[in-house]
């Protein structure tokens, strides 16, 4: 039996906030879907964007997830986060993402959270 789709997203931000783009990336499909508040990014080299971005303002993120409600190979995981700046500031964001999982890896994840929290904005 595969792993779970909360097995996969524990897995996939272990591997974010290690700040690994490579392994983020494993987690999903070359054509998968990430939708991002205010986006929508098709493909790997449109979701490495996304990911090195969020890394160069952010070099550390710590984030649990806090509710789940899987039914088969899809869930909607309830999350906190801490984003963590380059002068060591923490920066509590909390969302949810709802994500479709085939052969254990993203086919589709759609992220909600109110990027006007975050600094800067």
């Amino acid at each position: 039996m595969g792993k779970t789709p909360r097995e996969i997203a524990e897995a996939y931000w272990e591997a974010e906030s290690k700040r690994d783009i490579e392994g983020v990336l494993a987690f999903y499909h070359t054509d998968a879907v990430m939708k991002p508040p205010g986006q929508v990014l098709r493909g790997h080299a449109e979701i490495r964007k996304f990911y090195e971005a969020s890394a160069a303002q952010y070099p550390a993120v710590e984030v649990k997830i806090v509710h789940d409600i899987t039914k088969g190979n899809e869930a909607l995981l309830e999350w906190e986060a801490i984003l963590i700046d380059h002068d060591g500031g923490r920066h509590p964001l909390n969302g949810a993402n709802v994500i479709l999982i085939e052969d254990g890896k993203y086919r589709y994840l759609h992220t909600y959270f109110d990027p006007t929290i975050l600094p800067g904005k």
